[in-house]
């Protein structure tokens, strides 16, 4: 792929942001801006007669809005869409983006028309590198079941005991698949749910509220110190280092530091050290090798460790690394990872 010309198409209604953009990308000889758009519905024409290998996509547009164009793409022309919008504190618009399938949501620098995008140069060219090597036929967006918190309190507040830890990890289309999980996974299960994600910590307030509102599972934001209950789900950004420890009365809690090389592997050993043989460690879709030392340490305590079936995966990578490395216990796709997950704790 390295020697392959990538095919963009750059949708913003900013005559700058449309210029930036495409200077940016060109200033990297394997990538080349094939036409540029002004809103979602002028990017779909372009897009169908086009066929790109990837799209760049502004949210909020006249005529028609991101958010719009991706559904009608997810449906007609699908492509590898990487969003490029200043409305990452929209915690709708972040939830829905990344819960409709799109590859990744990098927050535009500083506004719609910003003047130190070139700052965000060389992430904008690594991403769409990397959105061109997606699995497009295991893109999906996620159906959200009617959930009111009001209506079903028991569901979410009564008490039970925290028995296991089911720890996490994903990097790149992580979201989608973690969302896809938490709609499916009963909070009534004996655990805390903790995950290490690819995900921008400018965006990740703002996901995880609409996040909440969307599951029965309570959503939060990881925090250094917090104890772990029941029933709840704990989110980091893999460009913050998380783990579990005990506190003075021997009760599971989070600490929060500095980015590390192996956010997921650490994550993993510290379920394995604190819950031993109640760890339960899931790895997902993403890119890198990241995960596979610390499903190794859960097996060694005699926990259970699962891999999401790399035909299933939008990014196959991670998942196939630690099952050539023999740390995986079970391989599910999608559909049997809950029921696995409650057999386990069962």
């Amino acid at each position: 792929m390295k020697n392959e010309n990538i095919s963009v198409v750059v949708v913003d209604d900013a005559a700058f942001m449309r210029k930036a953009v495409t200077e940016i990308l060109e200033s990297d000889p394997h990538i080349r801006v094939v036409d540029t758009a002004r809103n979602g519905l002028e990017g779909l024409e372009k897009i169908k007669a086009l066929c790109p290998d990837v799209i760049t996509l502004d949210i909020d547009m006249p005529v028609m809005d991101g958010l719009t164009a991706i559904r009608h793409l997810m449906i007609e022309s699908q492509v590898p869409i990487v969003v490029l919008s200043s409305l990452f504190s929209d915690g709708a618009i972040t939830f829905d983006a990344l819960r409709l399938g799109v590859v990744d949501f990098v927050p535009k620098p500083s506004g719609a028309v910003s003047k130190n995008i070139s700052n965000a140069r060389q992430q904008l060219i690594d991403r769409i590198k990397i959105a061109r090597s997606v699995n497009l036929d295991n893109i999906r967006r996620v159906r959200i079941p009617r959930w009111d918190a009001k209506e079903q309190l028991n569901e979410r507040y009564g008490f039970r005991p925290l028995d296991y830890l089911l720890a996490v990890g994903t990097t790149l289309s992580g979201p989608n698949t973690v969302i896809r999980l938490l709609t499916r996974l009963s909070p009534t299960l004996p655990a805390s749910v903790v995950v290490v994600q690819e995900i921008s910590p400018k965006i990740i307030d703002a996901f995880i509220k609409k996040f909440d509102e969307n599951v029965p599972w309570r959503v939060e934001k990881a925090r250094d110190g917090e104890t772990l209950e029941q029933g709840t789900c704990y989110i980091c950004s893999n460009e913050m280092s998380l783990w579990v420890e005990t506190n003075g009365d021997n009760h599971p809690r989070l600490r929060v530091g500095e980015r590390v090389d192996q956010p997921l592997s650490l994550l993993f050993s510290s379920a394995a050290a604190v819950f031993r043989q109640h760890a339960i460690g899931l790895l997902l879709t993403g890119l890198g090798d990241d995960g596979a030392d610390g499903l190794a340490r859960i097996r060694a305590e005699s926990g259970a460790t699962i891999a999401q079936d790399s035909n299933c995966c939008v990014y196959p990578n991670l998942t196939d690394h630690a099952i050539e490395r023999g740390t995986v216990d079970f391989v599910t796709d999608e559909n049997s990872m809950v029921d696995k997950i409650a057999e386990i704790m069962g």
